[in-house]
């Protein structure tokens, strides 16, 4: 155990040593800036803070983060909601623009190699070092859960600090201490019941300096949160008047499409549009670097012609088959491991006087699939551009759209509408870059600019394909050793090469997340990561590193428990005790929840898998069953430990939510290469989950800390492993590659 104490001790000072010194450089005054308040008030309008608009007719929280099914946008508000004092039916919610006072300083952390469920002073020292870095970053962004991590305190704050100055304008205004006042339901009630309504006291209020400090409230005193809350896009969005990036129509407007090289990174030599001009309804075929625009009258109009345009696509940069591709992978195992983030006791050692299990396993790319495809409007009026587009990142679309037109980030707007499904891909801005371009070749005229659903499915920053290699020793108690390493492109340096024009030097925690840093007391541990430079294009995709390593990680302690004839979910139990009681008290909901270990009927069987991600332990256990076409998931138990849960219908849903991604993949997901080209085009060869294939679902949210974590991504990494080694007890088979339907039937 001391050795990876040393390690990690020496890379988190290198980190914040890094850190502390940028802020030298750039001027520690910076730093102690306050974001300037992007905001301006509208008719009826008093703009209190940067997240929070008092009108007339309520008040209107602004949460910066993407609504994308996930509910973000009603908890955020609710925090503002609790502290202001609020009624339910006075709140409103909107997205907000670009702007560096809604950076997430949650997500320049997420990144830093550490296990989450072991704390330490350099762990903390270097967190507090990687928030000044992320504000000098200055990224928004949704993504890695952070979103409740990182808008607890702050949109608290803001409410508290807007409760603040309404309570002494009243104060003023009836000549009171205002320790004499309350409110309530948007208004400030006077001892002798006299009330004011916020709206009455906004104008002044405003003027009033806020405390530095506001007091928050007791969570005893919570009546808001806690609880579950109707959520504040459910209306719309079930009458089906929500408005999606898809949906966005201007005056005047235009419709476009693209078409990009199927071979992935690689050039557009030539085209011929002359058929896709000649048709009815287009306006315009543009050269737009690597790819080519069709602009029409409508959409479908668009998507015909640019079928007709043909084009000299150049070779991919990376072997054209997809076993080529994993070939390559596989010769990352070959080249010094890119870091070794877990290393106690002495593996080589233990492994050399012991029999081996050893064990191969395989995941393929994978898709986001969003249910939404690419989409992005945009304006170029006098020498502005205005795009409105469902995005993760609107910081980064707005400067990487003001790059591509030359423009300065201050003429670039950015709105952001509710997505239709997210998952990692749109935290990526290509097709609002494409759409900004296309806007550019016709000034004055709005264009949305659609992907059809085989360019969004054959161009995506996928999930990447990984390779690991599993080897360990049992005794009759338990494992004694485990050796991992896994070969992969590398999601990190990819999209910062992307992002921010280079890759960061140093190990890549993402790379081995999910391996490194489970709870497990196993004497002899090491995880090694080795990176792919193979040139496929990958991305966040939910749950990222976790997603595969989960995989690998749980199904070998699954074998481990077998060779050494233990109970998987006892044996797992055993090595958390004395690493972590937060995750010891997870798998003991699961296996209370599912009563794990009683007698199961015939040609049923149970599998089960955990994983510490995003903050949040997270048990699995999965029920399935041997019918006369093919296995049944019949149910799925989900315990979960979030911390502080803000609405428990929100995190339920995004547990079942996260698991039916996780269990989709696991079965049939598989993004595969002929040529170069991806090979699928449409749901009908990248399927997901049928709602009768899906299992009944239990959900148990645990509660240990005064402070939220993740829970959007969490659920999705047990499950692959949790039906791999559930079907392993039905049928003796031990599967390890995905998808999980090339090997078994699974019922329709």
């Amino acid at each position: 155990m001391a050795k990876k104490t040393r390690s990690l001790t020496r890379r988190a000072f290198l980190v914040a040593s890094a850190a502390v010194a940028g802020g030298v450089a750039f001027g520690y005054y910076k730093y102690r800036e306050t974001p300037a308040n992007p905001l301006h008030a509208g008719p009826g309008e008093v703009v209190f803070n940067p997240w929070v608009i008092v009108r007339t007719d309520g008040v209107t929280v602004i949460t910066p983060r993407a609504e994308m099914g996930q509910g973000v946008q009603t908890t955020l508000a609710a925090l503002v909601a609790e502290e202001m004092d609020l009624d339910w039916s006075q709140v409103r919610a909107e997205h907000g623009p670009a702007a560096a006072a809604y950076m997430n300083l949650a997500v320049a952390k997420a990144g830093l190699p550490f296990a989450d469920y072991h704390d330490s002073t350099m762990k903390r020292v270097a967190e507090e070092a990687m928030g000044v870095v992320g504000k000098f970053a200055a990224v928004q962004a949704t993504g890695g859960s952070t979103s409740m991590i990182d808008g607890y305190t702050r949109m608290r704050m803001a409410g508290a600090a807007a409760r603040a100055v309404l309570l002494k304008a009243a104060a003023n205004r009836l000549k009171q201490n205002v320790i004499g006042l309350r409110t309530e339901k948007g208004a400030v009630i006077a001892p002798d019941g006299q009330t004011i309504a916020y709206a009455d006291l906004a104008e002044t209020a405003a003027q009033i300096a806020p405390p530095a400090r506001p007091r928050l409230k007791n969570p005893r005193d919570w009546r808001l949160l806690g609880k579950p809350l109707p959520r504040l896009d459910m209306v719309a969005k079930v009458t089906g008047t929500a408005p999606f990036g898809i949906d966005t129509r201007l005056p005047g407007m235009l419709f476009a499409t693209v078409k990009a090289n199927p071979r992935l990174g690689g050039t557009m030599q030539s085209y011929d549009a002359t058929a896709a001009r000649a048709m009815p309804g287009v306006k315009g075929v543009f050269d737009i670097g690597n790819a080519i625009a069709v602009v029409a009258t409508n959409t479908w109009a668009a998507f015909q012609a640019a079928e007709q345009v043909q084009v000299t696509w150049g070779p991919a940069p990376y072997p054209a088959t997809t076993e080529g591709i994993f070939a390559e992978i596989a010769r990352a195992f070959d080249r010094p491991a890119n870091s070794t983030l877990r290393d106690d006791g002495d593996v080589v050692k233990a492994l050399a006087g012991a029999t081996v299990l050893r064990a191969d396993y395989h995941v393929p790319y994978l898709a986001h699939a969003t249910m939404e495809p690419m989409n992005a409007a945009a304006l170029l009026k006098d020498g502005r551009l205005t795009v409105w587009a469902p995005n993760q990142a609107p910081t980064v679309i707005r400067d990487k759209c003001a790059a591509a037109l030359g423009l300065s980030a201050e003429k670039v707007e950015v709105h952001t509408p509710f997505l239709g499904g997210g998952f990692g891909r749109r935290a990526e801005f290509d097709y609002a870059v494409q759409a900004a371009m296309v806007a550019k070749a016709m000034p004055g005229t709005p264009i949305l600019l659609t992907w059809r659903r085989e360019e969004d499915m054959g161009h995506d920053f996928y999930r990447p394909g990984a390779l690991a290699r599993m080897e360990g020793a049992v005794t009759k108690d338990g494992p004694v050793a485990l050796k991992a390493a896994v070969a992969a492109p590398s999601v990190y340096a990819s999209q910062a090469r992307r992002v921010l024009g280079l890759a960061p030097p140093g190990p890549d925690k993402i790379l081995v997340e999910g391996l490194f840093d489970q709870p497990y007391g196993i004497p002899n541990y090491r995880v090694q990561g080795h990176v792919s430079d193979v040139a496929v294009p990958v991305g966040s995709w939910r749950s990222v590193g976790n997603s595969h390593n989960a995989f690998f990680h749980e199904s070998f302690m699954d074998e481990l428990a077998h060779a050494a004839t233990l109970d998987p979910l006892e044996m797992r139990l055993w090595l958390m005790k004395g690493q972590s009681p937060r995750a010891v008290k997870v798998l003991e909901a699961a296996a209370q929840m599912s009563n794990w270990g009683s007698p199961l009927p015939k040609d049923h069987a149970r599998g089960v898998a955990f994983c510490w991600s995003f903050g949040t332990p997270t048990a699995e256990v999965l029920e399935i069953s041997q019918t006369a076409t093919g296995i049944r998931l019949e149910k799925m138990w989900i315990a979960q430990d979030v911390g502080l849960a803000l609405d428990p219908d929100t995190i339920e849903a995004q547990a079942i939510s996260g698991a039916i991604y996780g269990l989709s993949a696991a079965m049939m997901g598989e993004i595969t290469f002929a040529d170069g080209a991806v090979e699928q085009q449409n749901f009908y060869d990248y399927d997901a989950l049928r709602m009768q294939q899906t299992p009944v679902f239990d959900v148990k949210i645990l509660q240990s800390l005064d402070h939220p974590t993740g829970v959007g991504e969490p659920a999705t990494p047990p499950a692959a492993p949790a039906l791999a080694n559930a079907i392993f007890a039905l049928t003796g088979k031990r599967l390890r590659s995905l998808p999980l339907n090339k090997q078994v039937t699974f019922a329709g």
